[in-house]
Protein backbone atom coordinates (compact mmCIF):
# COMPACT_ATOMS: atom_id res chain seq x y z
CA UNK A 1 0.00 0.00 0.00
CA UNK A 2 1.47 3.37 -0.99
CA UNK A 3 2.27 5.82 1.75
CA UNK A 4 1.77 9.54 1.62
CA UNK A 5 5.42 10.04 0.76
CA UNK A 6 5.41 7.34 -1.90
CA UNK A 7 2.47 7.67 -4.28
CA UNK A 8 1.24 4.71 -6.26
CA UNK A 9 1.81 6.37 -9.60
CA UNK A 10 4.41 8.90 -10.68
CA UNK A 11 3.84 10.85 -13.88
CA UNK A 12 5.87 9.81 -16.87
CA UNK A 13 5.85 11.49 -20.23
CA UNK A 14 5.01 9.08 -23.01
CA UNK A 15 7.89 9.86 -25.34
CA UNK A 16 10.52 8.03 -27.30
CA UNK A 17 13.10 8.42 -24.55
CA UNK A 18 12.74 6.65 -21.22
CA UNK A 19 11.47 9.27 -18.80
CA UNK A 20 13.37 10.26 -15.72
CA UNK A 21 12.15 8.22 -12.79
CA UNK A 22 12.79 9.16 -9.21
CA UNK A 23 14.12 6.31 -7.04
CA UNK A 24 12.19 5.18 -4.01
CA UNK A 25 14.78 6.80 -1.77
CA UNK A 26 14.14 10.33 -3.10
CA UNK A 27 13.13 13.04 -0.70
CA UNK A 28 9.50 13.81 -0.02
CA UNK A 29 9.66 17.13 -1.89
CA UNK A 30 11.08 15.46 -5.00
CA UNK A 31 8.40 12.80 -4.97
CA UNK A 32 5.63 15.33 -4.43
CA UNK A 33 6.79 17.34 -7.44
CA UNK A 34 6.20 14.32 -9.69
CA UNK A 35 3.22 12.73 -7.94
CA UNK A 36 -0.42 12.65 -8.98
CA UNK A 37 -1.84 16.14 -8.37
CA UNK A 38 -5.07 15.16 -6.71
CA UNK A 39 -7.43 12.31 -6.04
CA UNK A 40 -9.50 13.06 -9.14
CA UNK A 41 -6.47 12.53 -11.36
CA UNK A 42 -5.64 9.29 -9.57
CA UNK A 43 -9.19 8.02 -9.99
CA UNK A 44 -9.08 8.91 -13.68
CA UNK A 45 -5.87 6.95 -14.11
CA UNK A 46 -7.22 3.99 -12.12
CA UNK A 47 -10.39 3.82 -14.22
CA UNK A 48 -8.33 3.95 -17.41
CA UNK A 49 -5.96 1.22 -16.21
CA UNK A 50 -8.83 -1.01 -15.12
CA UNK A 51 -10.48 -0.45 -18.47
CA UNK A 52 -7.29 -1.40 -20.34
CA UNK A 53 -6.85 -4.57 -18.32
CA UNK A 54 -10.51 -5.61 -18.58
CA UNK A 55 -10.44 -4.91 -22.33
CA UNK A 56 -7.73 -7.55 -22.68
CA UNK A 57 -8.72 -9.95 -19.90
CA UNK A 58 -12.41 -10.29 -20.80
CA UNK A 59 -11.95 -11.47 -24.41
CA UNK A 60 -8.91 -13.58 -23.45
CA UNK A 61 -10.97 -15.42 -20.82
CA UNK A 62 -13.48 -16.26 -23.55
CA UNK A 63 -10.74 -17.26 -25.98
CA UNK A 64 -9.25 -19.64 -23.39
CA UNK A 65 -12.65 -21.13 -22.57
CA UNK A 66 -13.54 -21.60 -26.23
CA UNK A 67 -10.21 -23.25 -27.05
CA UNK A 68 -10.61 -25.51 -24.02
CA UNK A 69 -14.12 -26.36 -25.23
CA UNK A 70 -12.79 -27.72 -28.54
CA UNK A 71 -11.08 -30.58 -26.71
CA UNK A 72 -14.05 -31.13 -24.38
CA UNK A 73 -16.53 -31.34 -27.28
CA UNK A 74 -14.36 -33.91 -29.04
CA UNK A 75 -14.19 -36.09 -25.93
CA UNK A 76 -17.96 -35.76 -25.43
CA UNK A 77 -18.62 -37.28 -28.85
CA UNK A 78 -15.99 -39.98 -28.32
CA UNK A 79 -17.59 -40.86 -24.98
CA UNK A 80 -20.65 -42.14 -26.84
CA UNK A 81 -18.54 -44.74 -28.63
CA UNK A 82 -17.67 -46.79 -25.57
CA UNK A 83 -15.28 -46.99 -22.66
CA UNK A 84 -12.24 -48.12 -24.67
CA UNK A 85 -12.59 -45.28 -27.18
CA UNK A 86 -13.00 -42.69 -24.42
CA UNK A 87 -10.08 -44.04 -22.37
CA UNK A 88 -7.81 -44.16 -25.40
CA UNK A 89 -8.66 -40.64 -26.57
CA UNK A 90 -8.39 -39.25 -23.04
CA UNK A 91 -4.94 -40.77 -22.52
CA UNK A 92 -3.87 -39.58 -25.98
CA UNK A 93 -5.12 -36.04 -25.37
CA UNK A 94 -3.42 -35.83 -21.97
CA UNK A 95 -0.13 -37.18 -23.31
CA UNK A 96 -0.33 -34.93 -26.37
CA UNK A 97 -0.88 -31.89 -24.14
CA UNK A 98 2.09 -32.82 -21.94
CA UNK A 99 4.50 -33.49 -24.81
CA UNK A 100 3.22 -31.12 -27.47
CA UNK A 101 0.68 -28.43 -26.67
CA UNK A 102 2.43 -27.23 -23.50
CA UNK A 103 5.72 -27.04 -25.39
CA UNK A 104 4.09 -25.01 -28.17
CA UNK A 105 2.43 -22.66 -25.69
CA UNK A 106 5.65 -22.26 -23.74
CA UNK A 107 7.72 -21.40 -26.80
CA UNK A 108 5.08 -19.01 -28.12
CA UNK A 109 4.83 -17.20 -24.77
CA UNK A 110 8.24 -15.68 -25.51
CA UNK A 111 6.32 -13.36 -27.82
CA UNK A 112 4.59 -11.87 -24.78
CA UNK A 113 7.99 -10.41 -23.96
CA UNK A 114 9.35 -9.74 -27.45
CA UNK A 115 6.25 -8.51 -29.28
CA UNK A 116 4.89 -6.75 -26.19
CA UNK A 117 8.05 -4.72 -25.60
CA UNK A 118 8.57 -4.02 -29.32
CA UNK A 119 5.00 -2.78 -29.62
CA UNK A 120 5.40 -0.58 -26.55
CA UNK A 121 8.62 0.86 -28.01
CA UNK A 122 6.72 1.60 -31.26
CA UNK A 123 9.12 -0.59 -33.21
CA UNK A 124 6.09 -2.06 -34.92
CA UNK A 125 7.82 -3.89 -37.74
CA UNK A 126 9.84 -5.93 -35.28
CA UNK A 127 6.66 -7.51 -33.90
CA UNK A 128 5.94 -9.05 -37.32
CA UNK A 129 9.53 -10.33 -37.53
CA UNK A 130 9.21 -11.92 -34.10
CA UNK A 131 5.94 -13.57 -35.14
CA UNK A 132 7.49 -15.16 -38.23
CA UNK A 133 10.54 -16.27 -36.26
CA UNK A 134 8.33 -17.95 -33.65
CA UNK A 135 6.30 -19.81 -36.29
CA UNK A 136 9.51 -21.03 -37.94
CA UNK A 137 10.94 -22.34 -34.66
CA UNK A 138 7.67 -23.98 -33.61
CA UNK A 139 7.35 -25.81 -36.93
CA UNK A 140 10.86 -27.21 -36.46
CA UNK A 141 10.05 -28.31 -32.90
CA UNK A 142 6.78 -29.93 -34.04
CA UNK A 143 8.65 -32.37 -36.27
CA UNK A 144 10.34 -34.44 -33.51
CA UNK A 145 7.20 -34.18 -31.35
CA UNK A 146 5.17 -35.71 -34.19
CA UNK A 147 7.49 -38.74 -34.18
CA UNK A 148 6.78 -39.20 -30.46
CA UNK A 149 3.04 -39.06 -31.13
CA UNK A 150 3.35 -41.50 -34.03
CA UNK A 151 5.02 -44.04 -31.73
CA UNK A 152 3.06 -43.40 -28.55
CA UNK A 153 1.96 -47.00 -27.87
CA UNK A 154 5.37 -48.38 -26.76
CA UNK A 155 5.86 -45.36 -24.49
CA UNK A 156 2.48 -45.78 -22.80
CA UNK A 157 2.91 -49.55 -22.47
CA UNK A 158 6.32 -48.98 -20.84
CA UNK A 159 4.60 -46.62 -18.37
CA UNK A 160 2.21 -49.40 -17.36
CA UNK A 161 -0.87 -48.55 -19.44
CA UNK A 162 -3.14 -51.29 -20.76
CA UNK A 163 -1.91 -52.48 -24.20
CA UNK A 164 -5.34 -52.06 -25.82
CA UNK A 165 -5.69 -48.51 -24.48
CA UNK A 166 -2.11 -47.73 -25.51
CA UNK A 167 -2.75 -48.91 -29.05
CA UNK A 168 -5.95 -46.88 -29.28
CA UNK A 169 -4.19 -43.81 -27.87
CA UNK A 170 -1.45 -44.15 -30.48
CA UNK A 171 -4.01 -44.32 -33.27
CA UNK A 172 -5.81 -41.24 -31.92
CA UNK A 173 -2.58 -39.29 -31.45
CA UNK A 174 -1.50 -39.99 -35.02
CA UNK A 175 -4.61 -38.24 -36.27
CA UNK A 176 -3.84 -35.35 -33.89
CA UNK A 177 -0.55 -34.58 -35.65
CA UNK A 178 -2.12 -32.07 -38.12
CA UNK A 179 -3.44 -30.11 -35.14
CA UNK A 180 0.10 -30.04 -33.70
CA UNK A 181 1.37 -28.18 -36.76
CA UNK A 182 -1.69 -25.93 -36.60
CA UNK A 183 -0.65 -25.02 -33.06
CA UNK A 184 2.74 -23.95 -34.44
CA UNK A 185 0.87 -21.14 -36.21
CA UNK A 186 -2.03 -20.62 -33.81
CA UNK A 187 -0.12 -20.02 -30.57
CA UNK A 188 2.21 -17.33 -32.00
CA UNK A 189 -0.75 -15.62 -33.70
CA UNK A 190 -2.64 -15.51 -30.41
CA UNK A 191 0.34 -13.93 -28.59
CA UNK A 192 0.98 -11.53 -31.49
CA UNK A 193 -2.56 -10.17 -31.35
CA UNK A 194 -2.70 -10.24 -27.54
CA UNK A 195 0.33 -7.96 -27.19
CA UNK A 196 -1.43 -5.39 -29.40
CA UNK A 197 -4.65 -5.69 -27.34
CA UNK A 198 -6.38 -6.89 -30.55
CA UNK A 199 -8.29 -9.59 -28.69
CA UNK A 200 -11.95 -8.98 -29.55
CA UNK A 201 -11.57 -10.25 -33.11
CA UNK A 202 -9.69 -13.26 -31.78
CA UNK A 203 -12.62 -14.06 -29.47
CA UNK A 204 -15.08 -13.84 -32.39
CA UNK A 205 -12.96 -16.09 -34.61
CA UNK A 206 -12.48 -18.68 -31.87
CA UNK A 207 -16.23 -18.75 -31.15
CA UNK A 208 -16.92 -19.19 -34.87
CA UNK A 209 -14.42 -22.05 -34.98
CA UNK A 210 -16.19 -23.79 -32.09
CA UNK A 211 -19.55 -23.41 -33.85
CA UNK A 212 -18.02 -25.09 -36.91
CA UNK A 213 -16.31 -27.76 -34.83
CA UNK A 214 -19.46 -29.11 -33.16
CA UNK A 215 -21.35 -30.23 -36.32
CA UNK A 216 -18.08 -31.13 -38.03
CA UNK A 217 -17.13 -33.49 -35.21
CA UNK A 218 -20.59 -35.09 -35.27
CA UNK A 219 -20.47 -35.63 -39.04
CA UNK A 220 -17.01 -37.17 -39.10
CA UNK A 221 -17.47 -39.35 -36.02
CA UNK A 222 -21.01 -40.63 -36.61
CA UNK A 223 -22.30 -39.77 -40.08
CA UNK A 224 -19.19 -40.85 -41.99
CA UNK A 225 -18.49 -43.66 -39.51
CA UNK A 226 -14.87 -42.74 -38.87
CA UNK A 227 -15.26 -43.45 -35.16
CA UNK A 228 -13.08 -42.01 -32.41
CA UNK A 229 -10.39 -41.09 -34.97
CA UNK A 230 -12.89 -38.62 -36.39
CA UNK A 231 -12.70 -36.49 -33.24
CA UNK A 232 -8.95 -36.08 -33.75
CA UNK A 233 -9.47 -35.27 -37.43
CA UNK A 234 -12.12 -32.68 -36.55
CA UNK A 235 -9.72 -31.16 -34.01
CA UNK A 236 -7.08 -30.70 -36.68
CA UNK A 237 -9.51 -29.23 -39.22
CA UNK A 238 -10.97 -26.80 -36.67
CA UNK A 239 -7.56 -25.61 -35.51
CA UNK A 240 -6.49 -24.98 -39.10
CA UNK A 241 -9.72 -23.04 -39.71
CA UNK A 242 -8.89 -20.87 -36.71
CA UNK A 243 -5.37 -20.35 -38.07
CA UNK A 244 -6.80 -19.19 -41.41
CA UNK A 245 -9.15 -16.77 -39.62
CA UNK A 246 -6.40 -15.23 -37.51
CA UNK A 247 -3.80 -15.16 -40.29
CA UNK A 248 -6.23 -13.45 -42.65
CA UNK A 249 -7.04 -10.90 -39.97
CA UNK A 250 -3.34 -10.18 -39.40
CA UNK A 251 -2.58 -9.82 -43.11
CA UNK A 252 -5.63 -7.87 -44.28
CA UNK A 253 -6.90 -5.98 -41.22
CA UNK A 254 -5.99 -2.33 -40.70
CA UNK A 255 -5.42 -3.17 -37.02
CA UNK A 256 -2.15 -4.93 -37.88
CA UNK A 257 -1.15 -2.61 -40.72
CA UNK A 258 1.89 -1.31 -38.83
CA UNK A 259 2.95 -4.58 -37.23
CA UNK A 260 2.59 -6.84 -40.28
CA UNK A 261 4.57 -5.58 -43.25
CA UNK A 262 4.98 -8.86 -45.12
CA UNK A 263 7.30 -11.83 -45.02
CA UNK A 264 10.96 -11.21 -44.32
CA UNK A 265 14.15 -13.25 -44.48
CA UNK A 266 15.15 -11.64 -41.21
CA UNK A 267 12.77 -14.04 -39.48
CA UNK A 268 15.24 -16.86 -40.13
CA UNK A 269 18.14 -15.01 -38.52
CA UNK A 270 19.15 -14.47 -34.91
CA UNK A 271 17.14 -17.46 -33.72
CA UNK A 272 19.20 -17.43 -30.53
CA UNK A 273 17.58 -14.18 -29.37
CA UNK A 274 14.19 -15.88 -29.55
CA UNK A 275 15.36 -19.13 -27.95
CA UNK A 276 17.03 -17.22 -25.09
CA UNK A 277 13.54 -16.31 -23.89
CA UNK A 278 11.50 -19.15 -25.42
CA UNK A 279 13.38 -22.03 -23.79
CA UNK A 280 13.01 -20.74 -20.20
CA UNK A 281 9.36 -19.95 -21.01
CA UNK A 282 8.80 -23.55 -22.07
CA UNK A 283 10.59 -24.97 -19.05
CA UNK A 284 8.59 -22.67 -16.77
CA UNK A 285 5.26 -23.83 -18.21
CA UNK A 286 6.07 -27.52 -18.60
CA UNK A 287 7.47 -27.96 -15.09
CA UNK A 288 4.14 -26.87 -13.64
CA UNK A 289 1.88 -28.82 -16.01
CA UNK A 290 3.96 -32.00 -15.69
CA UNK A 291 3.56 -31.82 -11.93
CA UNK A 292 -0.23 -32.05 -12.27
CA UNK A 293 0.20 -34.92 -14.76
CA UNK A 294 2.26 -36.67 -12.09
CA UNK A 295 -0.66 -36.32 -9.67
CA UNK A 296 -2.94 -38.04 -12.20
CA UNK A 297 -0.50 -40.95 -12.49
CA UNK A 298 -0.20 -41.28 -8.71
CA UNK A 299 -3.98 -41.51 -8.32
CA UNK A 300 -3.88 -44.84 -10.14
CA UNK A 301 -1.68 -46.31 -7.40
CA UNK A 302 -4.11 -45.61 -4.55
CA UNK A 303 -6.18 -48.36 -2.83
CA UNK A 304 -9.43 -47.44 -4.61
CA UNK A 305 -8.16 -46.23 -8.02
CA UNK A 306 -11.62 -45.98 -9.61
CA UNK A 307 -12.93 -43.63 -6.92
CA UNK A 308 -9.68 -41.67 -6.72
CA UNK A 309 -9.33 -41.27 -10.50
CA UNK A 310 -12.95 -40.23 -10.96
CA UNK A 311 -12.79 -37.69 -8.13
CA UNK A 312 -9.45 -36.34 -9.30
CA UNK A 313 -10.78 -35.99 -12.84
CA UNK A 314 -13.75 -33.92 -11.61
CA UNK A 315 -11.53 -31.74 -9.43
CA UNK A 316 -8.96 -31.13 -12.16
CA UNK A 317 -11.66 -30.36 -14.75
CA UNK A 318 -13.27 -27.88 -12.35
CA UNK A 319 -9.91 -26.29 -11.55
CA UNK A 320 -9.14 -26.10 -15.28
CA UNK A 321 -12.39 -24.26 -16.00
CA UNK A 322 -11.87 -21.85 -13.10
CA UNK A 323 -8.28 -21.26 -14.22
CA UNK A 324 -9.50 -19.69 -17.48
CA UNK A 325 -10.39 -16.53 -15.52
CA UNK A 326 -6.95 -15.85 -13.96
CA UNK A 327 -5.37 -16.93 -17.25
CA UNK A 328 -7.15 -14.00 -18.91
CA UNK A 329 -5.92 -11.63 -16.19
CA UNK A 330 -2.44 -13.08 -16.66
CA UNK A 331 -2.55 -12.21 -20.36
CA UNK A 332 -3.69 -8.67 -19.49
CA UNK A 333 -0.92 -7.93 -16.99
CA UNK A 334 1.70 -9.50 -19.25
CA UNK A 335 0.63 -7.22 -22.09
CA UNK A 336 0.43 -4.09 -19.94
CA UNK A 337 3.83 -4.70 -18.33
CA UNK A 338 5.63 -5.51 -21.58
CA UNK A 339 4.06 -2.53 -23.40
CA UNK A 340 4.96 -0.11 -20.61
CA UNK A 341 8.53 -1.38 -20.25
CA UNK A 342 9.00 -1.19 -24.02
CA UNK A 343 7.70 2.38 -23.96
CA UNK A 344 10.19 3.30 -21.24
CA UNK A 345 7.54 3.76 -18.54
CA UNK A 346 8.77 1.55 -15.69
CA UNK A 347 6.70 3.10 -12.93
CA UNK A 348 3.53 2.74 -14.98
CA UNK A 349 4.41 -0.96 -15.43
CA UNK A 350 4.83 -1.30 -11.66
CA UNK A 351 1.48 0.41 -11.04
CA UNK A 352 -0.22 -1.88 -13.57
CA UNK A 353 1.11 -4.87 -11.61
CA UNK A 354 -0.37 -3.54 -8.37
CA UNK A 355 -3.76 -3.14 -10.04
CA UNK A 356 -3.60 -6.65 -11.54
CA UNK A 357 -2.61 -8.26 -8.23
CA UNK A 358 -5.48 -6.46 -6.47
CA UNK A 359 -7.92 -7.72 -9.11
CA UNK A 360 -6.53 -11.24 -8.74
CA UNK A 361 -6.99 -11.28 -4.97
CA UNK A 362 -10.61 -10.15 -5.38
CA UNK A 363 -11.32 -12.60 -8.22
CA UNK A 364 -9.63 -15.49 -6.43
CA UNK A 365 -11.53 -14.85 -3.21
CA UNK A 366 -14.87 -14.72 -5.01
CA UNK A 367 -14.27 -17.93 -6.96
CA UNK A 368 -12.91 -19.68 -3.88
CA UNK A 369 -15.96 -18.73 -1.80
CA UNK A 370 -18.35 -19.67 -4.62
CA UNK A 371 -16.74 -23.08 -5.01
CA UNK A 372 -17.07 -23.85 -1.30
CA UNK A 373 -20.68 -22.61 -1.33
CA UNK A 374 -21.71 -25.04 -4.10
CA UNK A 375 -19.48 -27.92 -2.94
CA UNK A 376 -22.44 -30.24 -2.31
CA UNK A 377 -24.07 -29.55 -5.68
CA UNK A 378 -21.51 -29.06 -8.43
CA UNK A 379 -20.22 -32.69 -8.41
CA UNK A 380 -23.65 -33.74 -9.75
CA UNK A 381 -22.78 -31.93 -12.97
CA UNK A 382 -20.26 -34.71 -13.62
CA UNK A 383 -21.66 -37.83 -11.95
CA UNK A 384 -24.57 -39.33 -10.01
CA UNK A 385 -22.39 -41.76 -8.06
CA UNK A 386 -23.01 -40.87 -4.37
CA UNK A 387 -19.55 -42.05 -3.28
CA UNK A 388 -17.81 -39.85 -5.86
CA UNK A 389 -20.06 -36.89 -5.05
CA UNK A 390 -19.36 -37.21 -1.32
CA UNK A 391 -15.62 -37.59 -1.86
CA UNK A 392 -15.40 -34.56 -4.18
CA UNK A 393 -17.49 -32.47 -1.77
CA UNK A 394 -15.16 -33.27 1.11
CA UNK A 395 -12.14 -32.42 -1.06
CA UNK A 396 -13.58 -29.09 -2.27
CA UNK A 397 -11.99 -26.88 0.46
CA UNK A 398 -8.56 -28.08 -0.70
CA UNK A 399 -9.62 -27.56 -4.32
CA UNK A 400 -10.77 -24.01 -3.50
CA UNK A 401 -7.43 -23.22 -1.87
CA UNK A 402 -5.60 -24.60 -4.92
CA UNK A 403 -7.80 -22.50 -7.23
CA UNK A 404 -7.05 -19.35 -5.20
CA UNK A 405 -3.29 -19.92 -5.29
CA UNK A 406 -3.53 -20.82 -8.97
CA UNK A 407 -5.07 -17.40 -9.57
CA UNK A 408 -2.22 -15.69 -7.72
CA UNK A 409 0.55 -17.55 -9.51
CA UNK A 410 -1.07 -17.03 -12.91
CA UNK A 411 -1.00 -13.25 -12.54
CA UNK A 412 2.52 -13.24 -11.09
CA UNK A 413 3.70 -15.51 -13.91
CA UNK A 414 2.19 -13.00 -16.36
CA UNK A 415 4.35 -10.30 -14.76
CA UNK A 416 7.43 -12.50 -15.19
CA UNK A 417 6.62 -13.04 -18.89
CA UNK A 418 6.03 -9.35 -19.47
CA UNK A 419 9.41 -8.53 -17.90
CA UNK A 420 11.27 -11.24 -19.82
CA UNK A 421 12.50 -12.98 -16.68
CA UNK A 422 11.19 -16.43 -17.51
CA UNK A 423 14.40 -18.04 -16.31
CA UNK A 424 13.50 -17.00 -12.76
CA UNK A 425 10.02 -18.46 -13.27
CA UNK A 426 11.59 -21.75 -14.36
CA UNK A 427 13.81 -21.90 -11.26
CA UNK A 428 10.82 -21.03 -9.09
CA UNK A 429 8.65 -23.82 -10.53
CA UNK A 430 11.47 -26.33 -10.22
CA UNK A 431 11.94 -25.49 -6.55
CA UNK A 432 8.24 -25.20 -5.71
CA UNK A 433 6.88 -28.31 -7.40
CA UNK A 434 9.81 -30.72 -7.51
CA UNK A 435 11.50 -29.60 -4.30
CA UNK A 436 8.29 -29.15 -2.25
CA UNK A 437 5.06 -30.16 -4.02
CA UNK A 438 5.77 -33.67 -5.29
CA UNK A 439 7.79 -34.83 -2.23
CA UNK A 440 5.04 -33.62 0.11
CA UNK A 441 2.41 -35.34 -2.08
CA UNK A 442 4.26 -38.65 -1.90
CA UNK A 443 4.84 -38.30 1.83
CA UNK A 444 1.25 -37.39 2.69
CA UNK A 445 -0.29 -39.92 0.28
CA UNK A 446 1.76 -43.05 0.82
CA UNK A 447 3.48 -42.58 4.18
CA UNK A 448 0.71 -40.90 6.17
CA UNK A 449 -2.03 -42.56 4.06
CA UNK A 450 -4.08 -39.46 3.30
CA UNK A 451 -4.75 -40.95 -0.16
CA UNK A 452 -6.30 -38.40 -2.56
CA UNK A 453 -6.21 -35.67 0.08
CA UNK A 454 -2.46 -36.13 0.31
CA UNK A 455 -2.04 -35.45 -3.40
CA UNK A 456 -3.93 -32.17 -3.09
CA UNK A 457 -2.07 -31.18 0.10
CA UNK A 458 1.20 -31.62 -1.79
CA UNK A 459 -0.02 -29.51 -4.70
CA UNK A 460 -1.22 -26.89 -2.23
CA UNK A 461 2.24 -26.75 -0.68
CA UNK A 462 3.83 -26.48 -4.13
CA UNK A 463 1.52 -23.68 -5.23
CA UNK A 464 2.02 -21.85 -1.93
CA UNK A 465 5.79 -21.97 -2.39
CA UNK A 466 5.47 -20.90 -6.02
CA UNK A 467 3.21 -17.95 -5.19
CA UNK A 468 5.47 -16.86 -2.32
CA UNK A 469 8.63 -16.95 -4.44
CA UNK A 470 6.98 -15.19 -7.38
CA UNK A 471 5.64 -12.52 -5.00
CA UNK A 472 9.11 -11.89 -3.62
CA UNK A 473 10.53 -11.63 -7.13
CA UNK A 474 7.74 -9.35 -8.36
CA UNK A 475 7.76 -6.89 -5.49
CA UNK A 476 11.56 -6.59 -5.39
CA UNK A 477 12.00 -5.95 -9.12
CA UNK A 478 14.07 -2.95 -10.16
CA UNK A 479 11.69 -1.42 -12.69
CA UNK A 480 14.19 1.12 -14.00
CA UNK A 481 16.61 -1.70 -14.71
CA UNK A 482 13.87 -3.72 -16.43
CA UNK A 483 13.04 -0.76 -18.68
CA UNK A 484 16.73 -0.53 -19.56
CA UNK A 485 16.84 -4.26 -20.35
CA UNK A 486 13.77 -3.91 -22.56
CA UNK A 487 15.38 -1.01 -24.41
CA UNK A 488 18.57 -3.03 -24.89
CA UNK A 489 16.62 -6.06 -26.13
CA UNK A 490 14.70 -4.06 -28.72
CA UNK A 491 17.82 -2.18 -29.78
CA UNK A 492 19.65 -5.48 -30.27
CA UNK A 493 16.80 -6.91 -32.34
CA UNK A 494 16.54 -3.73 -34.40
CA UNK A 495 20.29 -3.75 -35.05
CA UNK A 496 20.13 -7.36 -36.24
CA UNK A 497 17.22 -6.51 -38.53
CA UNK A 498 19.07 -3.54 -40.06
CA UNK A 499 22.19 -5.66 -40.53
CA UNK A 500 20.15 -8.37 -42.25
CA UNK A 501 18.63 -5.78 -44.58
CA UNK A 502 22.01 -4.39 -45.56
CA UNK A 503 23.31 -7.87 -46.41
CA UNK A 504 20.30 -9.07 -48.40
CA UNK A 505 20.59 -9.71 -52.10
CA UNK A 506 19.29 -7.28 -54.67
CA UNK A 507 16.41 -9.66 -55.33
CA UNK A 508 14.86 -9.09 -51.93
CA UNK A 509 12.23 -6.37 -52.07
CA UNK A 510 12.20 -5.16 -48.47
CA UNK A 511 12.01 -1.53 -47.49
CA UNK A 512 14.69 -0.16 -45.14
CA UNK A 513 13.84 -0.34 -41.49
CA UNK A 514 12.13 2.81 -40.27
CA UNK A 515 11.54 3.71 -36.67
CA UNK A 516 7.84 4.42 -36.14
CA UNK A 517 7.06 7.42 -34.01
Amino acid sequence: MASASQPLLLKEEDGNQAPALLPFSSSESELQSSSVRNNDEFRTWLVEELGEQFQIAGPMIMVNLLQYSLRVVSLMFVGRLGELALSSSQIASTTAAATGLNVMMGLASALETLCGQAYGAKEYRLTGIFLQRAVFVLILIAIPISFVWWNMAPILTFMGQDPAISQGAQEYSRFLIPSLFAQAFLQPLVRFLQTQSAVTAMMVFTATTLMIHIPLCYLIVFHFGVGFRGAAIANGVSHWINVLFLASYVIFSSTCKKTWTGFSRSAFQDIFLFLKIAVPSTVMMCLESWCFDFVILMSGLLPNPELEASSLSICLTTDGLIFMVPLGLSAAVSTRVSNKLGAGLPYAANAAVKVAVSLTLIEGSILCGLLIWVRHGFPYLFTNDPDVVSYVSSMTPLLAAVAFLDSCQATLSGVIRGCGWQHLGAYTNLCAFYGIGIPVSLLMTFHFHYHGYGLWIGMLCGLSTQSLLLSIITFTLNWRKLAGEASHLIHEAKHDYEHAYLTTTVHEKEEPFAVDH
